[in-house]
């Protein structure tokens, strides 16, 4: 079984940037798609951006030109740059990641808090 852990949120001015980790242990053969949502208070949570295991990213229109998904194989680690950050980004934000493992499937982030002062 593999366990995540999140890390990166925090408080920031409009403007400012942040980046998030999330960083997967455990007895893992393969990690394929791996994807950031955030839920905001009183919304559904929503996909951010996500990237397969080649590498292809999307992107939700409201954080193109801003955000940028990248991963790292060889440590099991998936990043999220936020750039231009907004008030409207504040939310919890978690990772989810498609693990091949002894327990296969959709493993999620305990979540972190993002919250962008105006």
């Amino acid at each position: 079984q593999a366990q995540l852990k999140e890390s990166g949120g925090g408080l920031v001015q409009a403007g400012g940037s942040l980046r998030l980790s999330c960083a997967a242990s455990g007895n893992i053969l393969r990690i394929n798609d791996m994807g950031w949502y955030r839920q905001a208070p009183g919304k559904q949570r929503e996909l951010v951006a996500a990237v397969t295991s080649g590498g292809t990213t999307t992107y939700a229109d409201s954080v193109k030109g801003r955000f940028t998904i990248s991963r790292d194989n060889a440590k099991n680690t998936l990043y999220l740059q936020m750039n231009g950050l907004k008030p409207e980004d504040t939310a919890v934000y978690y990772c989810a990641l498609e693990i091949v493992s002894g327990v296969s499937g959709t493993y999620w982030g305990q979540g972190t808090q993002v919250t962008v002062s105006s």
